[in-house]
């Protein structure tokens, strides 16, 4: 358990892949860099400027096609035809806030609610992952009286004030406030076999550490697939134990769903479903609108009831009918186009394929996951240590065959595949042949 962002070696994720900006750059990079300043973040050594996506390709200003296995935010593929058309329909009739009624956003919720368990039946609408966890984490305060909150140790929830708080990834120096504790995440180099029990027994040594400080919890929040720390998916069922231990001492569990939810995993149709259980709150965001703007909270009208009774909530533009439009369109997509079996599907293929490569291959030390989304350690063949030199090459070398990814964990050992849903097996097979490549330079 640690009270600080780590500095055993750790590197921020988003430092892996990242252009330099005290480099030069192309006229482009430098009209970003005047822009954003330093709060742009850019892939790459030579950022790529991109001009088209479709499904799981993007297209580049040279001409360059790039099979895209980084981002999940068009889940069921970049500019999908039945998405865009569902928005430029729906901007053309009314976009405004929900203080007036417009059906197709109770229309877009009750769909949505068909596929959350029955206790979490109310649903309040943000425009950003970040904020529905901003809100989560207030909700489950208000809710049980305390401040605590328990999150894993590379954990990333997004960037309000709030939530900056609770994603150590983010934290470049200082140390975490009193009321965060991290856990590390449920790991076999943690815990070896008993990975229920150990990610348990974390949560109880954080619930004594705050019992020290005198402090209240308040919930437990994890990513259910635990992304940034590296993607841990099994066994399914582990995170049963730390659930019921948080609930005992007063606590919540939220589920963050922005990057596990919406069918990826293949066998559940959130992350949290492959564990059995039920949470209290649920945030979700990027996924849901396949490019559109849009995230919301799923609550327990108990908890919801508390909260707005002190303060109250209002969100502008979330659940606007555009966004409502949006993700009713990627629920049908998901359907109709049986994405949730794909994942499945070619999830397996791709993890065959992989586990084929660390047959052969010492440094690909592990392959994890659940559906499209898996974790690939690289580490150095001789130390058996985690290797992020390795893991920074192999990127390169990928990028250069026209493949894009980036790296997770805490060293930014671990390879993150995540691609678009509609990833078919040529596709697949192509990121497994140019993988083994990468690996050969």
């Amino acid at each position: 358990m640690t009270t600080s962002p780590p500095r055993d070696g750790a590197r921020p994720i988003l430092d892996m892949n990242a252009f330099d900006p005290a480099t030069t750059g192309s006229a482009a990079v430098q009209r970003r860099l005047s822009n954003f300043g330093a709060a742009s973040v850019l892939f790459y050594r030579q950022p790529i400027e991109m001009v088209s996506a479709k499904g799981a390709w993007m297209t580049a200003k040279d001409g360059t096609r790039y099979l895209d296995f980084y981002n999940n935010v068009p889940s069921v593929g970049h500019s999908h035809p039945k998405v865009a058309q569902a928005v430029a329909e729906q901007i053309q009739k009314i976009n405004i806030h929900t203080r007036y009624i417009v059906p197709i956003v109770d229309t877009y919720i009750e769909a949505l609610k068909s596929h959350l368990p029955e206790p979490l039946s109310n649903i309040a609408m943000t425009c950003s992952g970040s904020e529905a966890n901003d809100l989560a984490i207030r909700v489950a305060q208000a809710a049980t009286g305390g401040q605590g909150i328990i999150v894993t140790e590379t954990a990333y929830h997004g960037n309000t004030g709030l939530v900056t708080e609770v994603s150590p990834s983010s934290l470049k120096r200082g140390s975490l406030p009193p009321h965060v504790i991290t856990v590390p995440p449920p790991s076999r180099h943690h815990y070896g076999s008993e990975i229920a029990k150990g990610f348990r027994t974390s949560v109880e040594t954080a619930l004594a550490e705050f019992a020290r400080r005198g402090i209240r919890p308040a919930a437990l929040l994890v990513d259910s697939i635990f992304s940034s720390d590296g993607i841990f998916a099994d066994p399914p069922g582990f995170l049963t134990d730390a659930v019921a231990t948080i609930r005992a001492a007063g606590g919540l569990f939220i589920a963050d769903e922005v990057q596990p939810g919406f069918g990826r995993t293949g066998e559940a149709f959130w992350g949290f479903e492959r564990h059995g259980i039920i949470p209290d709150l649920v945030t979700m965001g990027k996924p849901m609108g396949n490019g559109f703007p849009m995230a919301a909270l799923a609550a327990r009208p108990e908890y919801l009831d508390r909260f707005c009774a002190d303060v109250g909530y209002f969100n502008t533009f979330g659940g606007n009918p555009v966004a409502a439009a949006a993700g009713l369109a990627v629920l049908e997509v998901i359907r109709d186009e049986a994405l949730q079996a794909n994942a499945r599907t070619i999830g397996a293929l791709l993890q065959d394929g992989l586990r084929e490569i660390a047959a052969v291959d010492a440094r690909v030390s592990d392959v994890r996951g659940a559906g499209l989304f898996i974790g690939i350690d690289l580490s150095d063949e001789h130390s058996g240590h985690p290797d992020p030199d390795l893991t920074v090459r192999v990127m390169d070398a990928m990028r250069q065959q026209a493949v894009l990814i980036g790296a997770a964990g805490r060293y930014g050992a671990t390879l993150k595949v995540r691609p678009p849903l509609c990833l078919n097996e040529a596709e697949a097979a192509q990121f497994i042949t140019c993988f083994k490549t990468a690996l050969s330079r």
